[in-house]
């Protein structure tokens, strides 16, 4: 998992979720819906993902 890298979208508007949600969003440098931003896939990241699952997507 060393050096790789995935690909996070962000699907859908986070106008409904709660605060701790939109902090994760965020926290993940998402700011608007159908961006894209790179990530290295550490534990941290991939736990994030794992929290708002229907509001983020990996793609390849």
């Amino acid at each position: 998992m060393k050096d790789k890298k995935i690909k996070i979208k962000q699907v859908k508007s986070t106008i409904g979720a709660n605060e701790k949600q939109i902090k994760v969003v965020r926290a993940l440098g998402l700011t608007k819906k159908d961006q894209v931003v790179e990530h290295q896939a550490s534990a941290t990241i991939l736990g994030m993902v794992n929290k708002v699952p229907h509001i983020v997507e990996i793609v390849e």
